[in-house]
């Protein structure tokens, strides 16, 4: 069809009354609040999942015996309706949306499941009556409506999804927003430990020297760079610190991760690691903290394997503090675990849950 190139007689009306085609099987009754079903026709109106609220009929319609659409039935769209109501109401409900019940009775959010809208409350009677103005229901796609509605009707389960970009397979807000917020709520953080350390006794470490010594040493060759312990019964502790970031989830536990190898004749020991946890955290004397770490699961490994390893610590969140805040660890060897072989401490991290910023 092209655009109009002379005047054209408009066709109009105003809309307050209309006619509707009735359902089949169904009566209606005159001055009975009628919605439309799923297929169009016109259904006395009732708190049932589909229905879309119409307005009022003006007329009785015994479509009982016939087919869709077989009678037609004049309704009223426009006005203020005396409505009575299925729970007590005050003037305090003036403005609130009315919902239906059945084709006679309307109630306000909370007491009805479906929450098919069929108007505003504009003026209080008494307590199980009012006047509903019933032509916000008719214009319910607009938005004003959808705004002051707080039912389900018109939640974010009820706004569908586009995702052109096939970023999810949820299709609507509600679905999509949950696999966001959990997404976030359960994203991992990571706390690097920084590497050189000094020894617990606060020594810088040197490079790792063979012999039976307590003392680590930086170890820098082909079998991997990090913090080396000989084969010593009591090893000496290296000693460092982190700070805890301000997204970390201390609700939840942390976990200490250390990654290291063995070497020596055997590779056969069931090394731990014993490690100390102190809290820097703002209001509390620094060197009174409780140690709150503990050892690590085994090192396994026999006379050939030199593989690296992931050994963990859980930080209880009992133990944990907020960002302003730090901790301080030390980290050993477990006393009597390193027997004749050489371990070396490779990375460590802190694994955390991560929290939504509010500011």
């Amino acid at each position: 069809m092209t655009a109009l190139t002379e005047d054209k007689q408009l066709e109009y009306r105003e809309g307050v009354e209309l006619s509707c085609p009735v359902d089949d099987g169904d009566t209606i009754y005159g001055g009975a609040f009628v919605c439309v079903n799923a297929d169009g026709y016109l259904v006395d109106g009732a708190d049932e999942s589909g229905l879309i609220f119409m307005g009022i009929a003006l007329e009785q319609k015994d479509n009982s015996s016939g087919s869709d659409g077989d009678l037609e039935c004049q309704i009223r769209r426009r006005g203020l309706v005396k409505a009575t109501f299925d729970n007590t109401i005050s003037q305090a409900n003036v403005g609130d949306n009315a919902y239906l019940v059945d084709d006679q009775t309307v109630d306000v959010v909370g007491n009805v499941t479906y929450a098919i809208f069929c108007g505003i409350i504009a003026e209080y009677i008494d307590t199980t009556h009012a006047w509903i103005d019933i032509e916000p229901a008719v214009r319910s796609s607009d938005a004003i409506a959808h705004i002051a509605d707080g039912t389900d009707a018109h939640d974010a389960s009820a706004i569908s999804v586009l995702d052109s970009g096939g970023f999810t397979s949820q299709t609507e807000v509600e679905s999509a927003l949950a696999e966001i917020y959990q997404s976030l709520l359960s994203a991992q953080g990571i706390i690097p430990i920084p590497m050189p350390m000094i020894t617990n006794g606060g020594v810088a470490l040197a490079a790792f020297s063979d012999g039976d010594s307590a003392t680590p040493g930086f170890c820098v060759t082909a079998e991997g760079m990090g913090i080396r312990w000989n084969n010593h019964g009591t090893p000496t502790p290296v000693a460092t610190k982190v700070i805890v970031p301000p997204d970390a989830d201390v609700t939840a536990n942390m976990v200490l991760n250390i990654l290291a190898a063995k070497t020596g004749a055997t590779v056969g020991d069931a090394t731990k690691f014993t490690v100390e946890a102190f809290n820097n955290d703002v209001g509390a004397l620094y060197d009174e903290d409780a140690d709150f770490g503990g050892d690590t699961g085994a090192m396994t490994g026999d006379a050939t394997a030199k593989t690296v390893q992931n050994v963990t610590l859980t930080l209880a969140l009992a133990n944990l503090t907020a960002y302003p805040a730090a901790i301080e660890l030390t980290i050993q060897p477990k006393d009597g675990t390193l027997g004749t072989d050489d371990v070396i401490m490779l990375a460590a991290w802190i694994t955390y849950t991560k929290k939504l910023l509010t500011s």
